[in-house]
């Protein structure tokens, strides 16, 4: 089954595709980039993750800003041209070739595709997963923190370390021992019927799928609060889950060795996970 790419506008196979090596992105890793998940040839909130890509360009100060509606031509194209149902749709712009050109403006490389493998195996849902606290840490102070640059080596570093010991996810702290987010992931605890997740200015990803949860938890009466949260809150906690687009909510059962409850996924995410995959068919369906 052939991919497909749309580099700048143009749909081409994905063999096909080709950028200069000298593209900022690969040179100076300057680049944004969005996950998404399409469902029946839709994309799951895609005007949430165009805002938060053109926002984050903004606040880096990026001197050409990229336009919501192309981008958005980008991923229609690629996504039309799929032949997956349930697709994982990644957009990704950089400032573009550090070379001068003949143009006044510099031009972006926008590049969006879709391929297979949206889908997390079901054992992640029904038996929940494991995850690992290594000795990394993230700050305030580092300029991209909350922003989904492609600057991604110690997230995956991270993630690389919890995988050789058997875990799903790496979570990290902050440099005040205050849980922040996943490698790939933001997080949830639920302690005494009420779910908790850190501030946003701890700092974590602003995740799309992380707010669409808190607005689920608002629509049907579970008490939400965003607090700061300690590696005690975390081991002690009665349900933990994680997000994001493509894995919608994945119940966490161990902290390392250290049990979660009853080490089984719990009601809470259940109940979240079944309406997050009903207001999902409700916006995605008849694409």
């Amino acid at each position: 089954m052939r991919e497909w790419v749309s580099l700048n506008g143009r749909l081409m196979p994905a063999e096909q595709a080709r950028i200069s090596v000298f593209d900022s992105g690969l040179m100076q890793g300057i680049g944004l980039f969005e996950t998404m998940r399409a469902y029946d040839g839709r994309v799951f909130r895609l005007e949430r993750h165009l805002d938060r890509l053109t926002g984050s360009a903004r606040k880096l100060g990026w001197s050409v800003l990229p336009d919501p509606e192309e981008l958005r031509e980008n991923i229609e194209q690629v996504v039309g041209a799929s032949e997956h149902e349930d697709a994982r749709v990644r957009l990704t712009v950089t400032t573009g070739n550090l070379r001068p050109t003949e143009r006044e403006t510099p031009e972006l490389t926008v590049i969006a595709t879709a391929s297979p493998g949206a889908k997390y195996p079901d054992e992640c849902y029904t038996k929940g997963v494991t995850v690992l606290v290594p000795g990394y840490r993230q700050g305030c102070n580092d300029p991209a923190a909350g922003h989904k640059t492609t600057s991604y080596f110690s997230r995956l570093a991270a993630l690389r370390e919890a995988h050789a010991h058997g875990a799903f996810e790496a979570l990290w702290f902050n440099y005040d021992g205050k849980l922040a987010e996943g490698s790939i992931s933001s997080v949830f605890i639920v302690q005494n019927e009420r779910l908790l997740t850190p501030l946003l200015d701890t700092p974590v990803l602003p995740g799309i799928t992380r707010a669409t949860v808190i607005e689920l938890a608002v629509e049907h009466d579970i008490p939400i609060r965003e607090q700061e949260l300690t590696h005690e809150d975390l081991v002690e906690a009665d349900e933990v889950f994680l997000t994001n687009s493509l894995m919608e909510l994945i119940p966490v059962v161990r902290v390392g060795r250290e049990p979660i409850g009853n080490e089984k996924p719990g009601e809470t995410t259940a109940q979240l996970f079944e309406e997050y995959g009903k207001l999902v068919e409700r916006e995605c369906a008849h694409a």
